[in-house]
């Protein structure tokens, strides 16, 4: 039978229960982590948010209805126990625990709370992640998960102090707007009293953002939910936080400087690690030519390789054909991998196909100084020694090559990098290494639908130099459009991007006519905003962090989900809550709205 807290009040957490108290008493509470029986004897470790604590009865010493209680609970069980603080004998001492040095002789046990078997035991770590979400409340009793979102507050408060200091406010901008279709999905929201019409939740709160700047606040933050409706994976979900940043009469240095401060004070307030500053930068073009990505893990070398010039001409038909189609051939060297087995090197000439490539050939160097390849038919050891110089190879190295249209050659090639990092142990797990990556594109074309996309969004300044070619470029100039957009990238992961924003009307229509907006639709789309622009507009720009993912590098997790309280799974879905899910007829009535049965 539960029993209630009357008389009785909580003095000290568990893990703050130490030997400077012995011979004090002390009242705790928390959950029954683990109970175990010695005859008259009976350990309790107990558990709360700070750690854990040993409690024992002594059947010589307390009392027949004391120790018939302690006989009762169980694992879960919510208590409250008053106690003297006594040390452990020296042989029972546990190094491994905050508190092992101490334990609490019981005076009086409280259950306050009784507990069914859970469905799996809070200390397993194998347990399907479907199941964990379901019962998420349970699996929040794991101290992992809980120090993750320990260290999420503490990077909030030091997120906030910073800009705070630096003279930015915190303002919040709506959570219902309007649909402006440019990108991800929109989550959509129904209106009840403008029936037909709907509101979206904010893909981020761009548009708000910089009407901030035209309304003269110069520097705005918020640390916000942000919604798409797109696809998962591992450091995605539907709902996500964003600390948001945008500042007035700025230029890119301004916004780098003081967001590497910002990283800067971020990782001594939460790591206690000095992060070294200013962090390199390279353009967009560089990142995709050195590592194939764009946002490049640079812990360690593997460098991409263009050999086109020095195989050019030769009778090998897939690099010659690569090149005469205006492709490449490319390649990195896995320094100490001449002894990798077959069977592993097969196996990344699969990883390069799903990437689009045909394979990949490879050229071994042994430990002699000899070349064993399949490439020998067709290049002389003097050829084989001139592509050996321009990886910088050595004995015992392996080069793989590939050959295809350029970008797939780079994406493949980027992709087979960072799969050698892994076999070889590349990876230093505990280095943190920043890179900015400037000079976007500004556009994309879909050659599917015959028009460009905003690389970023539609309200991305192009560089100076490359603004006529916004105005008057053909498709091929302007797919050469720098952006004055940056990213910042922390260990192969993109943390952050933003950028200046247009704050120039006729060029900002421009944009909008080369995204194939009439007048018409980009004011039916943007109108406010636009009607916004011509009371005068301060030269602005600024950056969005994804708070999730960089909370997830800074503990450590693989996932976004282990630091996040309440997720979702893989198809936008929330096993606990069972969200999403149908809704009562009545309501679809008032909103005017019908549901629509379609057929897979």
């Amino acid at each position: 039978m539960s029993e209630n807290l009357s008389g009785m009040k909580r003095t000290h957490y568990l893990g703050d229960v130490n030997e400077s108290m012995i011979g004090d008493t002390v009242t705790v509470m928390g959950f029954i982590n683990k109970r175990r029986d010695l005859g008259k004897l009976i350990f309790i470790a107990m558990r709360d948010r700070t750690g854990i604590l040993q409690v024992t009865i002594d059947g010589d010493k307390a009392s027949d209805e004391l120790f018939k209680k302690a006989e009762t609970v169980r694992g879960e069980y919510v208590i409250a126990v008053k106690g003297i603080v006594c040390a452990r004998n020296e042989k029972d001492i546990n190094p491994n625990m905050k508190t092992g040095k101490v334990e609490l002789e019981v005076l009086e046990l409280r259950i306050l709370s009784e507990a069914a078997v859970p469905p799996f035991q809070v200390a397993d770590t194998g347990v399907a992640i479907d199941m964990r979400l379901k019962y998420r409340y349970i699996d929040l009793r794991r101290p992992e998960l809980q120090r993750n979102l320990f260290l999420r507050h503490k990077a909030s408060q030091s997120v906030r102090n910073f800009l705070s200091d630096e003279g930015f406010i915190d303002v919040e901008t709506p959570m219902l707007t309007k649909s402006t279709p440019e990108g991800a999905r929109d989550y959509l929201v129904p209106s009840r009293i403008h029936q037909g019409k709907f509101y979206a939740l904010p893909q981020s709160p761009q548009i708000f953002k910089q009407l901030l700047m035209v309304s003269g606040f110069d520097r705005y933050y918020q640390i916000v939910k942000c919604f798409r409706d797109e696809d998962l994976r591992a450091d995605r979900q539907p709902e996500f936080t964003q600390i948001d940043i945008e500042m007035s009469f700025v230029d890119i240095e301004d916004i780098i400087e003081v967001n590497e401060r910002l990283m800067k004070t971020l990782f001594k307030d939460v790591l206690n690690l000095e992060i070294k500053t200013p962090f390199p930068r390279i353009t967009f073009n560089e990142a995709m030519e050195r590592f194939g990505s764009d946002k490049p893990d640079m812990r360690f070398g593997l460098e991409i390789v263009d050999i086109s010039d020095i195989v050019k001409g030769s009778e090998f038909n897939a690099f010659e054909n690569a090149i005469t189609s205006g492709g490449s051939v490319r390649g990195i060297n896995a320094t100490g991998a001449g002894n990798m087995p077959r069977k592993q090197i097969d196996s990344l000439v699969e990883h390069s196909k799903t990437y689009g490539a045909n394979g990949l050939a490879w050229i071994t160097i042994t430990e002699k100084g000899e070349f064993k390849t399949s490439l020998s038919k067709f290049f002389d050891d003097a050829k084989l020694i001139e592509i050996k110089n321009a990886f910088g190879a050595k004995n015992g190295d392996t080069i793989f090559l590939c050959a295809a249209k350029t970008d797939v050659v780079l994406t493949a090639l980027g992709a087979v990098r960072l799969e050698f990092a892994k076999r070889l142990e590349l990876v230093k797990q505990d280095e943190y290494n920043f890179v900015w990556v400037t000079e976007w594109p500004l556009l994309e074309w879909s050659e599917e639908d015959n028009r460009f996309y905003a690389k970023h969004h539609p309200f991305t300044s192009p560089m100076d130099e490359d603004v006529e070619l916004l105005k008057a470029g053909s498709v091929e100039d302007r797919i050469k459009i720098r952006a004055k957009a940056y990213d910042l990238v922390l260990n192969g992961n993109e943390i952050g991007g933003g950028s200046l924003r247009i704050y120039n009307s006729q060029i900002q229509e421009k944009m909008f006519e080369v995204l194939g907006f009439s007048k018409e639709e980009a004011h039916e789309r943007f109108g406010f905003m636009l009607d916004a622009f011509r009371y005068g507009v301060p030269p602005h720009g600024g950056i969005a962090f994804g708070f999730d993912r960089l909370v997830m590098l800074l503990t450590g997790e693989e996932a976004i989900k282990d630091v996040i309280a309440f997720p979702k799974v893989n198809d936008a879905s929330c096993p606990m809550t069972d969200a999403p899910n149908v809704v009562d007829i009545k309501q679809l009535d008032e909103l005017g709205i019908a549901v629509k049965e379609t057929k897979e």
